[in-house]
């Protein structure tokens, strides 16, 4: 590599934080509130279906409209389908017309972000700070006061209503 390229190269890495940063990264967010498992990824394919394992480990998107989830009015939580970390509560759940269940927030802590940049513009990723499980995008379009829509593939929740007990966390 030439100087002159190494040196027009630095220059933009002031510029690098303000590419990546994202509200709360993944790191961050295991630290805060979850332990984190060390388990690889390959080891949840047995207890995923294909469609579950494909967007929670490999990061693919579910078709728009294809979740039951979409449809779930019921109080309850949501839990990350892989290691059954509570993402979400229903209260804030809302119907945002995207086809893909949506909500105002996450569990505090029980989520982390990234900057994804598949689509060539910068969108933010949100993970489950457990397992590392890809849930979807957050976005923000949605409702006052907080103005965030954190859409969610339906295949990588399981929904446990409010009048179930909870699952054991998966190790």
């Amino acid at each position: 590599m030439k100087r002159r390229s190494l040196l027009k190269g630095m220059a933009l890495l002031p510029a690098l934080p303000l590419l990546y940063h994202a509200p709360l990264s993944l790191a961050q967010a295991i630290a805060d509130s979850v332990t984190a498992l060390n388990k690889p990824h390959s080891d949840w394919r047995e207890l995923l279906t294909h469609e579950a394992y494909a967007v929670l480990f490999e990061e693919d998107t579910e078709a728009p409209g294809s979740s039951p989830l979409n449809q779930e009015k019921r109080a309850g939580t949501y839990l990350c389908a892989a290691c059954y970390l509570p993402l979400f509560a229903s209260q804030n759940k809302y119907e945002s017309g995207t086809g893909w269940p949506s909500f105002t927030q996450p569990i505090a802590g029980h989520v982390g972000t990234k900057r994804d940049f598949k689509l060539f513009f910068p969108r933010t990723e949100y993970h489950c700070a457990r397992c590392g499980g890809h849930q979807g995008h957050v976005f923000d379009d949605g409702p006052k006061p907080r103005g965030e829509r954190w859409c969610n593939n339906g295949v990588a929740l399981r929904f446990i209503a409010e009048d179930e007990a909870l699952p054991e966390l998966r190790s």
